[in-house]
């Protein structure tokens, strides 16, 4: 049943992608996508479709797939619900970083960029997991949370003077610092395609572990798991994923906190299928939220990191109030 539910994912996906590829500003036919995959003749048309729409379709997904995977595993080694890439400083750290080595710096390749964004995504989760384990009784959500709300705002605050301090800057980086995959390249995806690859592929594969992690610590350490391991790999492919969909989509916010809490209530605790069926759910999202944001104030488009904050607000208030009732 598992598997069936996760092949029909797969063909939701699938039609939401051809969706992003046809609806827009510009609609396109099916037959005409069609034919400029097999029989391209440079129009317009068959432009759009394989240098934008195409692209564009690819990089929602495989963002908006990883950005669900790091906040489900994030949300078991912190043992917190509301945690994810955004909310625990990992996107704005490699933001930041982002940021300056294109501002200041003038890095401009798309694997330096992909390695700058990797290298902030680290610091900034080293700094949060390190703040919020100081203390006798070690990480709790609560220090997690307040470590990565602070981490957050300060690369935030970081980031805003340097583009008010350089107005060239500002405009270079500001709809990328909202959360965009319109005028995205394919050249975009392959630079980070790798980094997601490795890092999907760590987190599957730890997977089992995280199904004993989610008891607690103490538990797991009393069947053996070398826990701090686990958390460090788990660390690891955070890091990969949320780093590398910075670096080809900015940081766009939301995805990793809604998914998994979707996937938990429809599936038993089990991370052998919350994780695949995650990426799916959330490459379904993210495309979906884009295809939506073309439509908001047509002709003109409306950055996808707009949308899912929109999406997301309510769904994260819902999640923060259940948790507080709960602790309560």
């Amino acid at each position: 049943m598992r598997i069936l539910g996760l092949t029909l994912s797969i063909g939701l996906l699938i039609l939401a992608m051809m969706s992003s590829v046809v609806f827009g500003v510009t609609h396109i036919p099916l037959s005409v996508i069609w034919q400029s995959l097999t029989e391209p003749n440079g129009s317009t048309e068959h432009l759009i479709i394989q240098t934008a729409r195409i692209p564009r379709a690819l990089i929602a997904a495989a963002v908006g797939g990883s950005l669900a995977v790091a906040g489900a595993v994030m949300q078991v080694i912190t043992r917190n619900p509301i945690a994810s890439p955004s909310t625990l400083g990992v996107n704005a750290g490699a933001a930041f970083f982002v940021v300056v080595a294109t501002g200041w710096l003038g890095v401009s390749g798309l694997q330096q960029t992909t390695w700058v964004a990797l290298l902030g995504a680290a610091v900034s989760g080293g700094v949060v997991f390190f703040l919020g384990s100081m203390g006798r009784d070690g990480m709790t959500p609560v220090k997690i949370t307040l470590a990565g709300a602070s981490m957050t705002a300060f690369f935030h605050s970081l980031t805003q003077g340097l583009m008010l301090s350089d107005g060239k800057m500002f405009d270079q980086v500001l709809i990328w610092l909202v959360g965009s995959v319109a005028g995205r390249e394919l050249d975009q995806l392959k630079a980070v395609v790798p980094y997601m690859g490795i890092g999907l592929l760590i987190a599957l594969l730890l997977s089992r572990h995280l199904n004993v992690l989610s008891m607690g610590d103490d538990i797991a350490a009393g069947l053996g798991q070398k826990t701090a391991m686990i958390k460090i790999l788990s660390a690891v492919s955070i890091i990969l994923l949320a780093g590398a969909s910075v670096a080809a989509a900015g940081p766009i916010a939301f995805i990793g906190i809604i998914i998994p809490h979707i996937m938990k209530f429809f599936l038993p605790n089990d991370y052998r299928w919350i994780l695949p069926y995650s990426f799916v759910w959330g490459a379904v999202l993210l495309v979906s939220a884009d295809v939506l944001s073309r439509y908001i104030a047509m002709p003109k488009e409306v950055p996808v990191g707009v949308m899912t904050a929109i999406i997301g607000v309510p769904f994260f208030v819902y999640i923060a109030r259940k948790g507080g009732r709960q602790g309560a």
